[in-house]
């Protein structure tokens, strides 16, 4: 490559092609083994994933670059494979794909069925609300200090000679309103 020459190296085709073809193999499996030896022939132990930061970075001639490329789409491929089973599976046998289809879910709820059961149903729940309770009465106490009254910011309940006694404590202590 000379130094005006832009055109890229090759970095796949490094292996020596594939020779030995089993006799009922899929283009999946010849995919998945020219894959393979691809990969092997970059010689290649770890690469960043495809499109991350890490790959951005590496030179259009580093061999994790390619190696990266070629697990992307291999793993695309799988991807594919199997979505184009699921199709042709729905069409033959719609009760299996639904099995398998909903499998990891019904795996989860299983896993969470006996916590959800001890829990109390929403209508439970309101029936529990609904129910009343008596307000609780604020009392002052003696030797105590006052106490405020919820709801009702400033004010509070004051033991006076015996009796409960709401007064507004105001800016100036000494000068409170009785309510």
């Amino acid at each position: 490559m000379t130094g005006n020459d832009l055109r890229p190296r090759p970095l796949a085709g490094r292996g020596r092609p594939l020779r030995a073809v089993p006799e009922n193999a899929t283009a999946g499996d010849i995919a998945a083994r020219w894959a393979g030896q691809q990969y092997a022939a970059l010689g290649v132990t770890e690469n960043p994933e495809y499109g991350s930061p890490a790959w951005v970075q590496l030179r259009a001639e580093d061999p994790r670059r390619a190696a990266a490329i070629i697990e992307a789409a291999e793993l695309w491929r799988r991807h594919r494979a199997h979505e184009v089973w699921l199709d042709r599976l729905l069409d033959d046998d719609p009760d299996r794909w639904y099995s398998i289809v909903t499998g990891e879910a019904n795996a989860a709820a299983r896993k969470i069925a006996p916590a959800l059961a001890r829990r109390l149903t929403a209508d439970e729940l309101r029936a529990r609300r609904a129910q009343f309770k008596p307000v609780h009465v604020i009392r002052a106490t003696p030797g105590w200090p006052p106490i405020a009254i919820p709801g009702r910011p400033g004010w509070y309940r004051h033991l006076i000679d015996g009796e409960q006694v709401d007064l507004q404590r105001s800016a100036t202590p000494g000068q409170e309103t009785r309510g």
